[in-house]
């Protein structure tokens, strides 16, 4: 179905290839998961397959893509393309431009050109596949991670495509929502899909795989069946990561007034209420995890720490402080948010400038030396001077994590801060996380990982329905 051989290409503006020789053969009806560190290539690989690298961007280009048995140059658009193959990417929101769930898979059925009786059948069996019966008649820019990626992943099926590429559809997405996709997906093979599947979740979606693939630095390193793979170490670490040996011994918390003090909050959106009596006390120096299903609450909680949202009523009182009397940038000293899609936070031209706006703004001293710490610690060093969207997820991540930790705030909130790495970076994130709370910070992370919840925090908070039903800490 997909052929690329010999495949090799340079963004412009760069020197380092972000695909090196890649030869990789797609067959009918299979599914090949590519997985890997930040940075490898893994995107980049998907717009190959997809011919919108040779479409869209410029650069320089070496190889062919030879898709249903033709070239992509043969290919007049991309729209051409789309007949034959659909994408999925990481980010579903950007590929949603209608007002109802209902129309975003309309307008793809449409657009083939079949009769009315026909695009009912099939809008039906679409709707029934992705598990979106009830909320067909909602606006998808008001849904959850998962619900989001379900539509994004319906619009595609109803163009009727043979091909699926996804690009870590699962990156933003709680266990059920993962465990949802890979349903979904495992029924899509069985229907006679060929499914090229950019993930670092393997372990949801091993039953469907039938070729893995490893890369690093834009070139394949590792391709077998999953068995053979995993045999190396080395490969087990990156995709079966374990976290079981990461704690480390922490002073207890210190018994003066807390940090953070939440008191009786509530949050709603218009008439649907978010969170309903929250009561929360964080000391200095804990590290806190935060978990719960998509839509439970846990991002609106932690955006009432600066100020980004304001009780509907109750108090959040932030070292001392309450939120009510202050401004956002009088709560950027004390609290630094990193949402959980990086791209929201970046607007400058370069990596560097990104991190050392914060800095500036804060007026920090020796800024300098504060950016190239950063630049450091996150591994970006040698990405200063690129423009952060031609980094990839993962490394967009950790930019967006060095951006935070250089305004040096008290209290560091990450939502989601290991999306879109592997298990070696989820690992290294973790380790520069415990190594701030040794230095007093205080860590409050939302984690869809079972596993980091685990092993890492001291304290793990459980939401539900916009309330905490349970809040227990580690031996």
């Amino acid at each position: 179905m997909i052929e690329l051989t010999d495949i090799s290409y340079t963004y412009p503006h760069t020197v380092q290839p972000a695909l090196h020789r890649i030869t990789l053969s797609l067959e009918k009806g299979r599914c090949i998961m590519v997985t890997g560190p930040s940075g490898a290539g893994k995107t980049s690989l998907c717009l190959a397959a997809s011919g919108i690298l040779h479409h869209e961007y410029g650069g320089k280009k070496e190889g062919s893509v030879i898709v249903d048995g033709k070239d992509v140059a043969e290919y007049k658009t991309l729209s051409d393309l789309a007949q034959n193959v659909g994408v999925v990417f990481d980010d579903p929101e950007a590929q949603m431009i209608f007002t109802t769930v209902e129309e975003e898979i309309l307008s793809a059925l449409e657009h083939r050109g079949l009769s009315a009786a026909v695009i009912e059948e099939r809008l039906a069996g679409i709707i029934k596949t992705t598990y979106l019966e009830k909320l067909r008649d909602r606006s998808p820019h008001h849904l959850s991670g998962g619900q989001k990626q379900r539509v994004a992943l319906a619009a595609t099926l109803a163009l009727g495509n043979d091909i699926l590429i996804l690009d870590e559809p699962t990156s933003e997405l709680d266990e059920h929502a993962t465990k949802r996709i890979a349903d979904i997906l495992a029924n899509l093979k069985q229907q006679g899909k060929t499914i090229l599947l950019v993930e670092h979740k393997y372990h949801h979606f091993r039953d469907i795989v039938d070729t893995l693939v490893i890369m690093e630095t834009g070139a394949i390193t590792t391709t077998g069946t999953p068995e053979e793979v995993l045999r190396d170490e080395r490969i087990r670490s990156i995709v079966l990561p374990d976290f079981s040996t990461i704690r480390r011994a922490v002073p207890p918390p210190q018994a003066d007034d807390p940090i953070i003090s939440v008191q009786n909050l509530r949050y709603a959106y218009d008439e649907v209420e978010a969170l309903s009596g929250i009561n929360l006390t964080v000391h200095r120096g804990e590290f806190v995890a935060i978990v719960g299903e998509n839509g439970s609450g846990k991002t609106t909680l932690v955006k009432h720490l600066n100020r980004l949202l304001i009780p509907t009523s109750g108090d959040v009182i932030i070292n001392g402080k309450n939120t009510r009397d202050c401004t956002i940038a009088m709560l950027a000293h004390d609290v630094g948010l990193v949402f959980q899609n990086p791209d929201h936070m970046f607007f400058a031209d370069t990596v560097r400038d990104e991190i050392a706006y914060g800095v500036h703004n804060l007026g920090i001293e020796k800024s300098a030396e504060v950016i190239n710490a950063a630049l450091h610690d996150a591994g970006l060093s040698s990405s200063a001077d690129l423009y952060p969207r031609w980094l990839s997820r993962g490394e967009r991540q950790r930019l967006a994590i060095a951006c935070v930790v250089a305004m040096q705030p008290g209290v560091i909130v990450l939502d989601e801060p290991t999306t879109g790495l592997d298990g070696n970076e989820a690992r290294t994130v973790i380790d520069m996380l415990k190594d701030l709370q040794e230095k007093g910070h205080t860590i409050l992370i939302i984690t869809h990982n079972k596993e980091i919840a685990r092993h890492c925090a001291d304290r793990v908070i459980l939401m539900e329905n916009g309330k905490i039903i349970s809040d227990t800490r580690g031996a």
